[in-house]
């Protein structure tokens, strides 16, 4: 754990704080589908991206997704973190959407370290940037993009985190996370196998060119 978080965090955090995040640090393996976050749950530690990618999820009031964003290596959930210091229940749900490696950080040790280190505290704003302007991307997405440009977008995303050009998903999982419905994704689908973008296999999309 300790060469894995040095190539992930050294870069960021001075040497004592490193030694902290090793003293108090709970180390966790997930596979891909694991949920790690609920909505209405209460948060009792922030994660550390050590390898693979995490989505993260919210929900309506009538039970429908929509894909915020991912967390890759080297990042956090500044979502978590509020949740942390404020000790609310979760507002969004976080899934792991490929094998995972991540540090849970205890709840008590988060304001400790934003006064000791400047290191974290650079971490944390950056985190809440990073995170506040994914999340303005995706209201400006589904506020002024069409399902057709947000729907080459999701499948370049997919691709990218997942590093294959096989998406495994569903089309309805698609929907859910688009915030649309099935019948649409499938036309859209549909359509950009017609343009020779994409395959459609029965549980699979295969990705030919999304340029």
């Amino acid at each position: 754990m300790i060469e894995e978080l040095k190539k992930s965090y050294g870069h960021l955090f001075e040497k004592d704080l490193l030694n902290d995040i090793l003293q108090v640090g709970t180390f966790k393996e997930v596979p891909a589908g694991y949920k790690l976050m609920d909505i209405g749950s209460y948060v009792k530690g922030m994660p550390l991206l050590i390898s693979g990618a995490i989505k993260v999820l919210r929900e309506d009031n009538d039970g429908n997704e929509l894909l915020l964003y991912y967390l890759e290596r080297g990042e956090t959930c500044s979502v978590t973190m509020s949740c942390c210091m404020g000790q609310t229940k979760s507002e969004i749900r976080a899934i792991a959407e490929t094998d995972a490696k991540l540090i849970m950080i205890p709840i008590r040790k988060m304001e400790e370290w934003t006064a000791k280190y400047k290191s974290w505290r650079n971490f944390v704003f950056e985190s809440y940037h990073n995170r506040l302007n994914e999340m303005l991307h995706t209201i400006d997405s589904i506020a002024f993009d069409n399902l057709d440009e947000r729907i080459l977008a999701y499948l370049r995303e997919k691709s990218r985190i997942n590093k294959t050009s096989i998406i495994e998903n569903t089309h309805q999982e698609i929907a859910y996370e688009l915030h649309s419905s099935r019948v649409v994704i499938s036309r859209l689908l549909k359509k950009l196998e017609t343009l020779g973008k994409i395959e459609l296999h029965r549980n699979y999309i295969k990705i030919i060119n999304l340029d």
